[in-house]
């Protein structure tokens, strides 16, 4: 194939416009940009559907398509450029997945939730499931956050924490009762459920759960993504 060589390509064009959510949510794919994450969807075994290249490399084999670098530049999300672009399709699970689940409600940072993904993985929590106004986690924002665990990590959709599997644990800032200290592990399945820095959980989410506990802090509170990493720490430790 030719090499591309304007930014106004159609190509291009389409690359742009995955940037934005009603977009990725209307095609069901989303943007990868980087070597790195090429690399880790590569080895979780996700193809993309497009593949485009600064020209003269080898990146993404035979499939990738040239392109100049300052054409390529134009339309990448990094302030550096980039060196490749990938077009992936969305893969959300039908249902949240255990032993170990996260649940999210309110996170609108998406580089929370992509850090959040990013523990999920270090952790070996099976799926992230997302609640009511939280960011896309297929946003490039988020996808650069979770340095690639987008790729290894189930990602689901819930309405009602009835779906989340039991045991619910509500992480709250208030170490007032009936939150206890946070102490693990797990001694089964669990599900962690965290809020947004600033609102946490809905009072009647908390109340729904098995239980309520908080993470010892000196200060006020974590950022969402901080608090999410401690705790799943905490609940995955080997005793």
């Amino acid at each position: 194939m030719t090499t591309i060589t304007s930014p106004h390509n159609p190509h291009l064009q389409e690359l742009r416009r995955l940037q934005r959510r009603r977009e990725r949510a209307r095609s069901g794919r989303f943007l990868a940009e980087g070597e790195d994450l090429l690399a880790a969807a590569a080895a979780a075994g996700w193809r993309p559907v497009e593949g485009y290249r600064v020209a003269g490399s080898e990146l993404g084999g035979r499939d990738f398509v040239d392109v100049e670098p300052a054409a390529l530049a134009a339309v990448s999300t990094l302030g550096s450029g980039t060196r490749a672009i990938g077009v992936y399709e969305q893969r959300w699970s039908p249902r949240p997945q255990g032993p170990v689940c996260v649940y999210l409600h309110g996170l609108s940072d998406p580089g929370n939730v992509g850090a959040v993904l990013r523990a999920a993985h270090a952790f070996g929590a099976s799926c992230v499931a997302l609640g009511p106004n939280c960011a896309d986690p297929w946003s490039p924002k988020a996808v650069r956050a979770s340095m690639g665990a987008i790729f290894r990590v189930e990602v689901a959709r819930v309405e009602s924490i009835a779906e989340l599997p039991p045991e619910r644990i509500a992480l709250v800032p208030d170490p007032g009762p009936p939150a206890q200290p946070l102490s693990g592990p797990a001694q089964g399945p669990v599900t962690l459920l965290v809020g947004a820095e600033r609102e946490g959980l809905p009072a009647e989410l908390i109340a729904a759960c098995e239980r309520a506990a908080h993470i010892p802090i000196a200060n006020d509170s974590l950022n969402a993504a901080m608090a999410a990493t401690i705790a799943l720490y905490e609940l995955t430790r080997v005793p």
